[in-house]
This record gives C-alpha cells, sequence and structure tokens, in this order.
C-alpha cells in the first residue's frame, strides 16, 4: 500500500468534508420541510462523524496533523456558504453536486489504494463511497425537481431569490439591481471571519422575514395575476395567460377547481393521496403539491405528492 498516496487522500477528503459538513449544516436553514430539514441534520452529523474516522486514519498511519490545511477547510466552508448567498439557487446546488462528486471519487480513489492494505481503512474509504453516492443521488433529484419548475426540498435564501428575480425581469432595472446585489454578494464574501453561527442566524432571520412578508401582501398579488390571466385570455393572448398561469401554480395561488382532480378540496386524506399517485405530469403534481401547502397542508397528502414529484421531476430529465 503506498502510505504517502493514503494519506494525502485522507487530509484532502477531511478538507472537503469540513466544508459539505458547514454546507450542509446551512442548508437546513432553507428546508421546505421538517422530514427534509431532519434529513439535512442527519447528513450534517454523518459528516462530523465521517470527519473523526478520516482524523482516526491519519493517527493509525502516524501522519502528523495538517493544522494550516484545517485551518484553510474550514475557512474555505465559510466562504463557500457565504459567497454561494448571492449565486443563483441552482448554481449553489450545482456546486454543492460538484463537491459531493469529488469526494465521491476521492473515496473510490482511496479504495483503490487501500485494496491492498489495512482492512480497516479500506472499510472507511468504502463506507465513504456509499455515503457519498446517496448524496450525490439526492442532490440529482433536488435538481431535476428544479429544472421542472419545483417544488424541490430546498427552497432559495432571500438573496437567491433576489437574484433569480433580476435575470427575469426587464434588462434595464435588472441591470439596476444586479449592481445592488453583486455589491452585496462583495460584501458578504469579505466577512469570512464571521462565526458559522452567526450566518445561519442571519439567514434564517432573513428568511421568516421573507415568508412573513410574503404572506402580507399574498393575497393581493394572487388576486392581481387572477385577474391579469383573465384579461389576457379575454384579449387573446394565449402565451401570455400561460405564463401568468405558470407563475400561479408556482405560487400554489390556483383555485381548487383549476386543479387536474376533480373535488380535491372535499377528498378525504387517503382519497387524496390516492389521487394523487394516479398524477403523471410534474406540472399537474406541483399544481397539486403547491395548492396543497398554501391551503389543506395535510401531511399525508404532502407526502405522497412529494414523492411522486421526484419521481416525475427523475423521469422527466433522464
Amino acid at each position: 500500500m503506498n502510505t504517502t498516496a493514503v494519506v494525502a487522500q485522507l487530509r484532502t477528503l477531511e478538507q472537503l468534508t469540513r466544508t459539505e459538513h458547514q454546507i450542509a449544516r446551512l442548508r437546513t436553514v432553507q428546508a421546505r420541510t421538517d422530514e427534509t430539514r431532519r434529513e439535512l441534520e442527519r447528513n450534517a452529523d454523518n459528516a462530523e462523524r465521517r470527519i473523526g474516522r478520516i482524523q482516526d486514519a491519519l493517527r493509525e498511519l502516524g501522519a502528523v496533523p495538517d493544522v494550516v490545511g484545517t485551518v484553510m477547510g474550514r475557512v474555505a466552508a465559510v466562504l463557500k456558504s457565504q459567497v454561494e448567498q448571492a449565486q443563483r439557487f441552482d448554481e449553489a446546488l450545482l456546486g454543492d453536486l460538484a463537491l459531493e462528486r469529488q469526494l465521491q471519487d476521492r473515496a473510490r480513489y482511496l479504495q483503490a489504494l487501500t485494496a491492498g492494505g489495512s482492512a480497516s481503512h479500506h472499510a472507511l474509504a468504502g463506507e465513504l463511497v456509499e455515503a457519498h453516492t446517496e448524496t450525490v443521488e439526492w442532490l440529482t433529484t433536488v435538481l431535476a425537481e428544479e429544472a421542472v419548475g419545483g417544488p424541490a426540498p430546498l427552497r432559495a435564501t432571500p438573496l437567491q431569490v433576489v437574484r433569480d428575480g433580476v435575470t427575469q425581469v426587464i434588462r434595464f432595472p435588472a441591470r439596476v439591481a444586479a449592481d445592488g446585489v453583486n455589491r452585496a454578494g462583495h460584501t458578504v464574501s469579505r466577512a469570512g471571519e464571521l462565526a458559522r453561527d452567526r450566518v445561519l442566524e442571519l439567514v434564517s432571520g432573513l428568511d421568516r422575514t421573507a415568508r412573513e412578508t410574503r404572506e402580507v401582501v399574498g393575497t393581493g398579488v394572487d388576486a392581481a395575476l387572477d385577474r391579469a390571466e383573465e384579461v389576457a385570455r379575454r384579449d387573446g393572448a394565449g402565451d401570455a395567460a400561460d405564463a401568468v398561469r405558470t407563475v400561479r401554480r408556482e405560487r400554489g395561488a390556483l383555485e381548487a377547481s383549476e386543479l387536474p382532480i376533480r373535488d380535491f378540496d372535499s377528498l378525504s386524506v387517503s382519497d387524496a393521496a390516492s389521487a394523487v399517485r394516479g398524477l403523471e405530469s410534474p406540472e399537474d403534481l406541483q399544481a397539486v403539491l403547491r395548492y396543497e401547502e398554501e391551503h389543506k397542508n395535510r401531511s399525508g397528502v404532502l407526502t405522497v405528492a412529494r414523492s411522486r414529484h421526484a419521481e416525475a421531476a427523475r423521469s422527466t430529465v433522464s
């Protein structure tokens, strides 16, 4: 066994896993559901345990602790988590996926390096491969759901919402808004000395504020969108009407009568869940899921709808 190569890979895996751990902690405030939040918390806890096991393996190999590398890994993790707040949401997820694929590939390389050496180190490499493969599959599904219009298990942070919104409006005001977002992103990127807990507290507070503001103005916006679609259809502007309807669907603002399931509001949980299982298109599933989240919020129906939406998204992307 090439001990030097094994030590080098273990040290790199430790640094990358520290970044993974920080990102998992940050993502908990972006979880759409308690189930997703618990999954992310478990991922962060598992990453922390993997760091400990990697450190044990390094000690067993007599490696000198890489203090500089450890500190730089932590700094890089904090910087990544802050800078990406000014990124598009999908770009941030693609960054997460790239990190996990690198961890997966390095774990596979470590598995090959340790094939003729210590059984415990080889077993550790296998466990790392399995863990990162699962995370790659999960992130791939999240991206697939984002690609077909959501809702994904994760939601964008307030800064990412602003950034995404900037790319979708008329170019002149967008340029002005983008400059502001860029300045904000630059300021955030320079705040590497802030503690992780402070960052999470700030993002969580912004998220709460955004959601509370949305609830206040949401009713008026929904009514305006409904009227806009009505006028567009009356005037024969079908494309514009369809675009407005898409926005209404994504906001959960469709009426019960507009859903692809007849008498959806009057169905029991079991009947509604059964009807959801019969839906095929991501658009129909999105409409029902958004509506259920905004109105009845029945956990049994939501669980089935989210599962079916993920399946439909994966099928569409593949």
